[in-house]
């Protein structure tokens, strides 16, 4: 099975790391946010995938060129310009990497490579910048029994601001730090989708969230897979702290492997 990770975009919400690289490359713990998603699929059998170039994306080729360098333990003689791997330990990764273009909107990157899925009967899609604790598992066989051409991974997002429960007499009676969401559930990517879906996207300029998506939802083929726990996109500097400080501590949700 493969999977499909957007990874073009320009991240204008973190200038802070994306004027340097690309959004999927700012660090966690010293890898990329690409690299722990990666982890997370593949923690469920999901090795093959497919990833969405744009903006800097030569900086993502450069990184799984030299990948297997990196994680390997070598002896270099520069007298003789020789290179010695003596052990090494990589992901049984096929990474397949595909410029879409700077400018291409989400639906329209989906669009370019949906030839490389053409012949399976469903593939994985996500964000190239967010994490969860999610069971792929489970969200695969509630896709293989709703029988729609998309499922969407549903979740609640951390609230900013604290909650109040307050009582008739006007006493507080708890005190919620951030709560999870305000009841209502947002896309936190995550998909499966058909390979059929490529009939409902124009083109480069077709956003996924919105035309085809709306029209799929207006045709009853997209269902919600419910993630009640950890979800968590970095979409700010604050959040990208956030998850190094998750990381830091040993303390993050996402780390299923």
């Amino acid at each position: 099975m493969k999977a499909i990770i957007l990874a073009g975009g320009l991240g204008s919400r973190l200038a802070e790391e994306t004027s340097a690289r690309p959004k999927p490359m700012v660090e966690i713990g010293g890898r990329p946010i690409l690299w722990h998603i990666m982890k997370i699929y593949s923690h469920f059998g999901i090795n093959d995938f497919i990833i969405c170039l744009g903006y800097k994306g030569f900086m993502i080729k450069e990184f799984f060129a030299n990948y297997f360098l990196h994680a390997a333990d070598v002896r270099i003689d520069l007298q003789q310009n020789k290179v010695e791997m003596l052990s090494a330990d990589c992901e049984p990764w096929r990474v397949t990497l595909i410029d879409t273009g700077a400018a291409t909107m989400t639906g329209g990157r989906l669009k370019r490579v949906l030839p490389h899925v053409a012949h399976e009967t469903e593939f994985c899609f996500t964000y190239g910048d967010g994490l969860a604790d999610i069971d792929l598992g489970a969200l695969l066989k509630f896709h293989r029994q709703r029988q729609t051409l998309v499922t969407v991974t549903a979740t609640q997002a951390v609230g900013k601001f604290g909650a109040l429960e307050i009582n008739p007499e006007a006493q507080v009676t708890a005190f919620s730090e951030k709560p999870r969401g305000d009841g209502r559930w947002v896309s936190g990517g995550f998909f499966v989708l058909s390979p059929k879906v490529g009939s409902y996207i124009q083109g480069d300029s077709t956003i996924w969230e919105r035309e085809p998506l709306e029209t799929l939802s207006r045709e009853g083929q997209v269902s919600a897979y419910k993630h009640g726990s950890f979800w968590q996109p970095m979409d700010t500097l604050h959040d990208r702290n956030l998850l190094e400080d998750l990381w830091a501590r040993n303390a993050a949700p996402w780390k299923v492997w």
